[in-house]
Formats: C-alpha cells, structure tokens, sequence
C-alpha cells in the first residue's frame, strides 16, 4: 500500500471534483455529450477519485456510510475495462449531482476527524 497519508487521499479526491466541477462550469449536457475532450478530463478525474478512495481507511468510510463507497471503487473499474459501456449522461450526473455528497464527507474528514 502507498505511503500517503489519508489526508492527502482526501484531497486529491477534493481536488478531483474541483477540476470536474471546473470542466462542466457553465456546459449542458447537450454539450458534454458531443465534447469528447470534456469528457476524457471528467472521466480521468473519476478514475482518480476510485483510486483514492481505495486507499482510505474502513474508519473513514465507516463515519460517512451515506457515500456508495464500493461503487465509488467501482466506477474506476469501469471506466479502465468496460469504458465502451460508459454512457455520458451518467457520467454527467455523477459529476453534477452525486460528486457533492462524497465532496462533503472528504472536507468533513479534513476539519478534524482524520486520524488515520
């Protein structure tokens, strides 16, 4: 396992949604559906955040049990071997709408509760 910290996990998860809010600010989903290079950048950051939050600790996940965190995993699996399944109005209200929750619980985390 990698020696970074649960802290940095967290924000590189913070700092993924940051970058796929930043991508999709101000886009329809008209628009990300035929923008192939919006799409590549929000997938790259899914996968990101899959990535790290395999690495946080079952404490962590266990304080935030409102966030689908096998198929927060799970998505990143996805996107590497089936990503022809992949369909962009999923992905896009991933990014808009269930994003802000996991967002939520990792700043949560930061201000005080990680121990890890």
């Amino acid at each position: 396992m990698s020696s970074r910290s649960a802290a940095l996990r967290l924000l590189d998860i913070i700092d993924a949604i940051e970058r796929i809010h930043a991508v999709l600010a101000d886009i329809s989903l008209e628009a990300y559906e035929t923008d192939w290079q919006r799409q590549w950048l929000v997938e790259r950051g899914i996968e990101i955040i899959s990535e790290a939050s395999r690495h946080l600790s079952d404490e962590i996940k266990a304080r935030h049990p409102e966030i689908p965190w096998k198929k927060v995993a799970g998505i990143g699996n996805v996107l590497r071997h089936d990503y022809e399944s992949v369909a962009a109005p999923i992905i896009w209200k991933l990014a808009q709408i269930d994003l802000q929750l996991l967002e939520h619980a990792c700043r949560d985390e930061l201000r005080g509760e990680v121990d890890d």
